[in-house]
C-alpha cells in the first residue's frame, strides 16, 4: 500500500484517504496510487461503496504538483499527451467504477482534485471547502475530465465562467448551482460520508451498478436510446438472486439479505 493514498474497508465500505502533505496535491505517483487502489478495488466483492476524501481538513486536494510542470513543458507533444491520459484513465476507472463513490471535499477542492471529486458519484463538502478549476491562471485549461464533466453538472454557461475566471468558490455556492450534493459543518464531513455510504451498502450491488450504468451512460445519448440501455438493464436484472431475495424479502415483510449476485 502506497504511503500517498490509504486504503482502508469495513462493512462494505472502503474509504480512499489522498496523503500527500501539506495539500493533496496530484502528483504523478499519488495518481498511480489512486489507480492501484481502484483497480484493488474494482475486483473486491465485499466493497459496495467508496468514500474518497484528504488526509487533515486544509484540503481534500489543492490541485496537481505544479513542480511537475517544468519538465513537461520541456516534453514534446507526444509525451506530454501520454502524461494527461494518464490522468484521464485514472479519473475514467473511478467514474466508470461499479461501485457507488463518495467525494469528502474536507477543504481547498482546485484544480486537478476538483476533477477528482468530479469522477465521483456523490460530492459531500464540508463548510469550509473551496472549489474551482483555476487552471486558467497558469495559462492551461483543467486537462483531466473538468472542461466536458463540470459542464454536465453545472450547465454550459456557469461552468465557463468557472473556469473562465479561475476563481474558488464556497461550498454553499457549489451546493446552489449543483456541483456538490450537500454541504455539512467542519468536521462533521465523514460522519455524513459514511452514513450515506453505509445506507447504499446495504442495497444490492446489482441495482446500483446499473443505475449507475444507465445515468452515466445513458446521459451521453438521444433519449430513446437510453431508454433501450435502461431497458436491457432492467430485463437483465430479474435474472439475479438479489431480485428474488428483494422481492421475497418485501412480501414477508422482512428486512432483504442481499448477497450482490
Amino acid at each position: 500500500m502506497s504511503q500517498l493514498v490509504q486504503f482502508t474497508k469495513q462493512d462494505g465500505v472502503a474509504t480512499v484517504t489522498i496523503d500527500n502533505p501539506p495539500m493533496n496535491v496530484l502528483s504523478t505517483r499519488v495518481a498511480q496510487a489512486i489507480k492501484d487502489i481502484f483497480l484493488q478495488i474494482k475486483e473486491d466483492p465485499e466493497v459496495i461503496a467508496v468514500i474518497v476524501t484528504g488526509n487533515g481538513d486544509r484540503a481534500f486536494m489543492a490541485g496537481a504538483d505544479i513542480k511537475e510542470f517544468p519538465g513537461w513543458i520541456e516534453l514534446g507533444k507526444e509525451e506530454v499527451r501520454k502524461i494527461a491520459k494518464a490522468n484521464h484513465e485514472v479519473f475514467n476507472l473511478i467514474e466508470d467504477l461499479r461501485q457507488p463513490t463518495i467525494a469528502l471535499l474536507n477543504g481547498f477542492t482546485l484544480g486537478g482534485g476538483c476533477e477528482l471529486a468530479l469522477a465521483c458519484d456523490i460530492r459531500i463538502a464540508e463548510e469550509h471547502a473551496k472549489l474551482g478549476l483555476p487552471e486558467v491562471n497558469l495559462g492551461l485549461f483543467p486537462g483531466a475530465g473538468g472542461t466536458q464533466r463540470l459542464p454536465k453538472l453545472v450547465g454550459p454557461a456557469k461552468a465557463k465562467e468557472i473556469m473562465f475566471l479561475g476563481e474558488a468558490i464556497t461550498a454553499n455556492e457549489s451546493l446552489s448551482i449543483g456541483l456538490v450534493n450537500q454541504v455539512v459543518p467542519k468536521g462533521e464531513g465523514m460522519r455524513a460520508a459514511k452514513s450515506m455510504a453505509q445506507k447504499i451498502a446495504g442495497q444490492s450491488l446489482q441495482a446500483l451498478s446499473r443505475i449507475k450504468k444507465a445515468v452515466n451512460e445513458g446521459a451521453d445519448q438521444p433519449l430513446d436510446s437510453a431508454l433501450e440501455l435502461e431497458l436491457n438493464l432492467f430485463t437483465d436484472i430479474f435474472s439475479t438472486e438479489d431480485v428474488r431475495e428483494g422481492v421475497q424479502a418485501f412480501i414477508e415483510k422482512r428486512a432483504a439479505k442481499f448477497t450482490h449476485k
